[in-house]
C-alpha cells in the first residue's frame, strides 16, 4: 500500500471521527469538547506545514520577515472553520500596523492563544526563542526560516547581557517581537495574570522600542480545560496605546513591568465584564506581581 493511500485512509477516518462527535455533542457535551480538539490539531498540522513551505518560498525571495504572520494568518481562517472560534480585534489606532518595530506583549491563557495570535499577529514580526532551539530538527529549521528573533543565553548572568544580540536584531532589521510576559499559560477560570517575568521589557528598553500590550478577554466560557469546556464563540482582544522606552534604563525596568501589567489586567477585567455580561472585580495580586531573579532563565519568557 502507498503512502498516499495509507494517508487518505488516516484523514478520511480522522475527519469521519470528528463529523461522528460533533453529531454527538447534543447528547454527550464531552463529545464536543473531543470534536473540538481533534479538530484543532489537524488544523495545526495543516498550517504548520504551510508555514514551513511559505517560509522557505518567502526566504528566497528575500520576504521571510513575513513568514509568520502568514502563517498566523493561515491559523486564524482554517480555525474559524474547524472549531468556530475567532478573535475579534480592537485596534481603532491601527497600532499593528503602524507601529514598528516594538514588543508585544500579551496575557497567556491557554493552547488556544495559538489563534489569537493567529487573529492579531503583526506583518513585520516574530517570536523569540532561546538560541538552542535553532539547531532543532524541523523546529529549529522553521524558526530560522521565518525570521524567528533568537535570544543568546549561553553563560549568561543576567537578562541584560542575554537580551543584547537580540535587541541589535530589532534595531537592524526593523523587526518586532511577541512575547507572552507571564512566561506560562494560566488556565485561569477568572481573568488574572500570573507574575510577570522582565525579559520582554529588558529588551524593548534595550532596543529602545515601545512596548505594545495587547489583552485579550478571560475565555473560560469558550474554553476550560478542566471541565472539558470547548465551544465556538467569539473573543474581544483590545490593542493598548504604545508604552515608550526612549530614555529609560535598566534600573527603570522593574517599574515598567509592574506599571504595564497593571495596565493590562484592568483592561482584561473590563473586556471580560463586558464579554461575559457579569461584574468582575480585579484580583488582588501578592507582591508587585514582577518576578525578581537576575538569572536570564528566570526573567526571559
Amino acid at each position: 500500500m502507498s503512502f498516499s493511500s495509507i494517508l487518505g485512509y488516516f484523514l478520511g477516518g480522522y475527519f469521519a471521527l470528528v463529523i461522528s462527535l460533533f453529531m454527538l455533542s447534543s447528547v454527550v457535551p464531552v463529545a464536543g469538547f473531543a470534536a473540538r480538539t481533534l479538530s484543532a490539531y489537524i488544523s495545526i498540522v495543516i498550517c504548520a506545514t504551510y508555514g514551513v513551505l511559505a517560509s522557505i518560498f518567502l526566504r528566497i525571495v528575500g520576504r521571510e520577515q513575513i513568514a509568520q504572520w502568514t502563517t498566523a494568518r493561515a491559523f486564524k481562517y482554517v480555525m474559524a472553520i474547524t472549531i468556530g472560534i475567532t478573535f475579534e480585534v480592537d485596534d481603532p489606532k491601527r497600532h499593528l500596523d503602524t507601529v514598528r518595530p516594538a514588543v508585544f506583549i500579551g496575557n497567556h491563557q491557554s493552547e488556544l492563544d495559538v489563534l489569537m495570535l493567529g487573529c492579531i499577529f503583526p506583518k513585520y514580526c516574530s517570536v523569540t526563542a532561546k538560541k538552542a532551539l535553532k539547531y532543532v530538527p524541523f523546529l529549529g529549521w522553521f524558526m530560522a526560516l521565518s525570521g524567528t528573533i533568537f535570544i543568546d543565553r549561553k553563560n549568561s548572568k543576567d537578562a541584560r547581557q542575554a537580551m543584547a544580540g537580540a535587541a541589535k536584531e530589532i534595531q537592524t532589521r526593523k523587526q518586532s517581537v511577541y512575547i507572552f510576559p507571564e512566561g506560562t499559560r494560566s488556565y485561569a477560570k477568572d481573568p488574572g495574570l500570573l507574575p510577570f517575568k522582565k525579559g520582554a521589557f529588558h529588551l524593548a528598553v534595550q532596543a529602545g522600542v515601545p512596548i505594545v500590550p495587547v489583552v485579550a478577554a478571560n475565555y473560560s466560557h469558550v474554553l476550560y480545560i478542566k471541565d472539558y469546556i470547548f465551544r465556538s464563540g467569539k473573543i474581544p482582544v483590545k490593542v493598548l496605546d504604545p508604552i515608550p522606552t526612549t530614555g529609560l534604563k535598566p534600573e527603570d525596568v522593574d517599574e515598567l513591568t509592574r506599571s504595564t501589567r497593571e495596565l493590562m489586567l484592568k483592561e482584561i477585567v473590563a473586556l471580560t465584564q463586558k464579554v461575559q455580561n457579569r461584574p468582575i472585580a480585579i484580583p488582588a495580586t501578592s507582591g508587585d506581581g514582577v518576578v525578581h531573579a537576575s538569572g536570564a532563565d528566570a526573567t526571559l519568557s
